[in-house]
C-alpha cells in the first residue's frame, strides 16, 4: 500500500513538472512572439516600444537588456536629429550671416575700384568694407570652432597654467578695444598664482567670446573681470552694466543658433555662447548666467585648482 502511494505521488509529481514545463516554455515562446513583434515595431520607427516582463521570469535578463539598447539607440537618434535641425538652421542663416554682408563688401569695393565715389566717399566705403570683413572673419572663425568641435579629431592640450597670468595676457589685447569703444572697464585679479589643468588655447576662446559678446550684444558701457578663489575652484565673474537678457532667453543662451536678437537686427552668429559652454565643460569647468533686464548680465566661471 505504502509503495504504491509513493508510486502515485511520482507519477503526479512527474505529471505536474511536465505541465509546469510545457507552461513554462508556452509562456517563453510567447514572449519570443511578443519580443519578435516589438523589434519589428521598433524596426518600422516606433522607439517609444518597450518590452515587458517580471523581474522572475526567464526571459526577464534578456527583455531588460533590449530595452537598453533600444534607449540608448533612441538617444542617438534624437542626437542625430538635432545636430541635423542644428546643420539646417545653420545653412539657412549662411545666406543671411555671409552672403549678404559679402555681397554688400563687394558692392563698397567695386564703387571704390571703378571710381564711382572718390574723395572721403572713397575713405568711407574703403573703411566701411574693411569693417565687414572683419565681421566675416569674425563669423567664419566661430563656425570654424563650433565644427572642430563636433568632429572626432578635437583634441585639447592640457596643462598645468597660471591662470592668473594667462588672464592678464589675454585682457592685455582687449584694452585698446575697450578703449575704442568708450567701454570703461575693472580688472581685478591677485598677485598670487592660481594654477589649473587647463587648455591655454581654449581658455583664451573662452575669454575671447564672452568679451566679444559683451562687445557686440550688451550695449555696455562698463565691464569688469574678477578672478578670486572659493572652495579649492579658482572663479572667473565677468559682469556688464548693459541692457541685460530677459528671464526666457537666459534658459537658452547657450544653446546652439540661439538669438535673443530675433529681428536679427544685429550680427552674430548664435554659436559664440555654446562655443564656450562646451569647451567649458570639456576643461571640467562650470559656467552660468545671471541677468535683470536694464541692468546687466553677469557670467561666472569654476575651474578646479590643482592641490
Amino acid at each position: 500500500m505504502f509503495t504504491e502511494a509513493i508510486i502515485v505521488i511520482g507519477i503526479v509529481i512527474v505529471l505536474f513538472s511536465v505541465c509546469s514545463s510545457a507552461l513554462t516554455v508556452r509562456r517563453v515562446k510567447k514572449q519570443i512572439s511578443e519580443i519578435s513583434d516589438a523589434l519589428e515595431d521598433i524596426k518600422n520607427g516606433n522607439g517609444n516600444r518597450r518590452i515587458l516582463a517580471e523581474t522572475h521570469e526567464l526571459i526577464a535578463p534578456l527583455a531588460y537588456a533590449i530595452n537598453d539598447i533600444i534607449l540608448s539607440y533612441e538617444k542617438r537618434l534624437s542626437a542625430y536629429h538635432q545636430t541635423d535641425e542644428t546643420n539646417r538652421q545653420l545653412m539657412t542663416s549662411l545666406s543671411h550671416d555671409v552672403r549678404t554682408p559679402l555681397t554688400t563688401l563687394i558692392g563698397y569695393l567695386d564703387a571704390a575700384h571703378k571710381g564711382i565715389v572718390d574723395g572721403k566717399e572713397r575713405d568711407d566705403y574703403i573703411e566701411t568694407a574693411r569693417r565687414k570683413a572683419h565681421d566675416l572673419k569674425e563669423y567664419i572663425d566661430v563656425l570654424f570652432d563650433w565644427f572642430k568641435l563636433g568632429s572626432n579629431e578635437f583634441s585639447m592640450n592640457i596643462a598645468e597654467i597660471d591662470l592668473t597670468e594667462l588672464t592678464r595676457n589675454i585682457l592685455i589685447d582687449w584694452i585698446p578695444i575697450f578703449e575704442d569703444t568708450q567701454v570703461d572697464f575693472t580688472i581685478d585679479i591677485p598677485e598670487q598664482p592660481f594654477r589649473v589643468q587647463i587648455d591655454p588655447d581654449g581658455y583664451m576662446r573662452i575669454l575671447n567670446n564672452l568679451i566679444q559678446n559683451v562687445i557686440s550684444h550688451s550695449h555696455a558701457d562698463k565691464i569688469e573681470v574678477v578672478l578670486s578663489e572659493q572652495n579649492r575652484n579658482i572663479k572667473i565673474l565677468l559682469s556688464d552694466n548693459g541692457i541685460g537678457i530677459d528671464k526666457e532667453d537666459l534658459k537658452h543662451i547657450f544653446d546652439r543658433l540661439y538669438k535673443c536678437d530675433k529681428g536679427r537686427s544685429e550680427k552674430g552668429s548664435g554659436l559664440g555662447l555654446s562655443i564656450v559652454h562646451e569647451l567649458v565643460e570639456k576643461l571640467n569647468g562650470t559656467i552660468t548666467a545671471d541677468s535683470t533686464p536694464g541692468k546687466g548680465t553677469i557670467f561666472t566661471l569654476f575651474f578646479p585648482l590643482i592641490d
